[in-house]
């Protein structure tokens, strides 16, 4: 296969990062290029500086940011364009693996350009392989993708009033 697999991660389920930063880590544990980039996502999560001291480049937007639901329309406009931009440096950069972590979210809530997503992913490099997370994919995502795993969450602590867990769920 000359061109590389194209990974999907989606669902409402937990662990769809958590499956694409895994990929990442067995890359670069291989000597492999590693770009990431964090769509819709405020803070560092645990294994941000840990993937950055192994050679993975990582882009994302600065912290603090809000749920898109919190936005202006002002705010969408600018979250919209440094999407864009980090996805446009992203897809200059050499990468053997490339992980587009809340890919379908930041599409189906237009909070990136959707055609150059959509090209990057499509018209990607030779060997290149490219992953896509989050929930609601476009159809684009699902029929394109090699690899498609759904995650459904059967049971969560969440559910019992357990908050999110510094180095569990972030």
């Amino acid at each position: 296969m000359k061109q590389g697999c194209m990974h999907l991660y989606w669902g409402e389920g937990k662990g769809k990062t958590t499956a694409a930063m895994g990929l990442a880590l067995r890359a670069l544990g291989r000597g492999r290029r590693v770009v990431i980039l964090q769509f819709l996502k405020g803070s560092d999560t645990g294994e941000v500086p840990l993937l950055r001291q192994l050679g993975a480049q990582v882009l994302r937007c600065p912290a603090g940011q809000k749920f898109v639901f919190q936005m202006n329309e002002e705010e969408k406009a600018e979250c919209r364009r440094l999407h864009t931009e980090n996805l446009r440096q992203a897809l200059a950069m050499e990468a053997d693996l490339l992980v587009l972590d809340e890919a379908c979210a930041a599409c189906s809530l237009d909070m990136v350009d959707q055609q150059l997503l959509r090209q990057g992913v499509l018209e990607r490099p030779e060997g290149q392989e490219v992953v896509l997370t989050g929930r609601d994919p476009a159809d684009w995502m699902l029929q394109a993708a090699d690899y498609s795993t759904e995650m459904r969450c059967h049971r969560h602590p969440y559910q019992q009033g357990l908050a999110a867990r510094l180095g569990v769920e972030y």
